[in-house]
């Protein structure tokens, strides 16, 4: 009998091909250095994996040791990591390591360990522009400054006034890690003055000054008097006001007002003197003057008015016309303006000028060649305010020659002459 059939032989399964874990992350660097403390930073690594990175391990040993401890319980979602609580002066290997589902990357290293130590730095106040000049404010205004400054370990801070404590009742000052606020709520003209900063770390200090300027509008002028009228003009004279609102005076204004309509009307802005003359009054009007002062501020809240008033009258004038002598104004010819040598091209127009004064007008003849120019459609001859021009069309070789301008009157003559060449 045959054989019994032998079973079929079973197929073989086929394995999922595993994935490969993540590359080690990119540029590992150390961002800043504390007496405890320091931050890292890297970029995520080149292949991922196709289920994507879950986070990175972090692990930091003491240089000497092998012990290598976790940073971070939870995975970083985050490329930069500040490890604290750390010993000044100790010297620490770091590593990080990428995570995903399919495993973990190989570690990236620093080639140094990384030295805890305390970075020192100058204490440097950075006064922001505006306020390197006078700081100026009104009565009543608030002021708050910042100024930002630098230095490691943090600064300590002191303000001053003229080598004294500052008033905190006034002032408010507050400090940061890097800038100090200076505040007051209202202020008064009592808080001007030259304000000290200092900052200091360790015997290194920097100071700078903070000038304040608190005004307010000034008060009226002083002895406004009415010196003097005549014709259609008044005088004024008068002394600065006693509080300038600790600003200074940059002018006056003056103002006017008549009888008949009680309007007042400003003749004078910003003006830098304490007297003045006001003029083109009307004939028959009675005036009152006032005037006020101003700083930065603005006007003064009050004038000071001039006790008396300006009554302009007529008065009887006669007219006397001005003899004006008779000037001889006869003048004989004179050339003010030579002619100019010149050298044209051939079938190209060309202009001659001169200029002439004389009176009574002299006549203006031109030649060629000491050939008077007669009624030639070839030149046009002009004469304008004294300018005489020829004009030559179309020159030809033959044109080429000396040109003279004369000009004649009864008081005599004068004439020029020039060279002209046709190319």
């Amino acid at each position: 009998p045959a054989a019994p059939a032998e079973p079929p032989a079973p197929e073989p399964k086929l394995e999922k091909p595993k994935e490969e874990p993540p590359s080690c992350p990119l540029s590992l660097a150390v961002e800043e250095v504390s007496e405890n403390s320091f931050t890292l930073t890297w970029k995520a690594p080149e292949q991922t994996g196709r289920a994507g990175l879950d986070g990175y391990v972090v692990e930091i040993c003491k240089d000497g040791s092998s012990d290598w401890k976790a940073v971070n319980q939870d995975l970083f979602l985050s490329t930069r990591c500040t490890i604290p609580n750390l010993s000044s002066g100790d010297k620490i290997h770091v590593r990080v390591m990428a995570v995903s589902a399919s495993g973990t990357s190989g570690p990236a290293t620093l080639e140094q360990p990384v030295l805890i130590r305390e970075i020192l730095q100058l204490p440097k106040i950075r006064m922001p522009r505006h306020l390197r000049e006078t700081y100026i404010r009104r009565v009543g205004d608030a002021v708050n400054i910042m100024i930002p400054f630098q230095g490691k370990p943090q600064p300590e801070v002191s303000w001053t006034k003229g080598g004294q404590p500052l008033d905190t009742n006034r002032i408010s000052i507050r400090n940061t890690a890097r800038d100090t606020i200076f505040y007051i709520r209202q202020a008064q003209r009592g808080d001007s003055g030259k304000y000290e900063l200092t900052v200091h770390i360790n015997g290194a200090e920097d100071k700078a000054a903070l000038d304040i300027q608190v005004v307010e509008p000034p008060g009226p002028p002083q002895n406004l008097k009415l010196v003097d009228v005549w014709g259609f003009n008044v005088a004024l004279e008068w002394t600065p006001p006693a509080d300038n609102g600790n600003a200074e005076i940059k002018g006056y204004r003056v103002q006017k007002s008549d009888k008949k309509s009680g309007k007042w009307f400003t003749v004078l802005e910003r003006c830098t003197r304490t007297s003045c003359t006001i003029s083109d009054l009307i004939i028959g009007n009675t005036y009152s003057f006032r005037v006020f002062s101003e700083n930065i501020c603005g006007l003064s809240d009050s004038a000071a008015v001039a006790s008396g008033v300006a009554c302009i009258e007529k008065t009887k004038t006669t007219y006397q016309p001005e003899k004006i002598p008779q000037r001889d104004m006869m003048e004989p010819p004179k050339f003010t303006q030579p002619l100019t040598d010149r050298t044209t091209t051939r079938g190209y127009s060309t202009h001659l000028f001169c200029s002439v004064r004389g009176f009574p007008q002299p006549k203006i003849i031109w030649l060629k060649n000491q050939m008077e120019i007669r009624e030639d459609p070839k030149y046009i001859a002009l004469i304008d305010q004294g300018v005489c021009s020829l004009e030559i069309r179309k020159p030809g070789p033959f044109d080429g020659g000396v040109y003279t301008c004369k000009a004649v009157n009864p008081l005599g003559e004068a004439s020029v002459d020039c060279r002209l060449d046709v190319k």
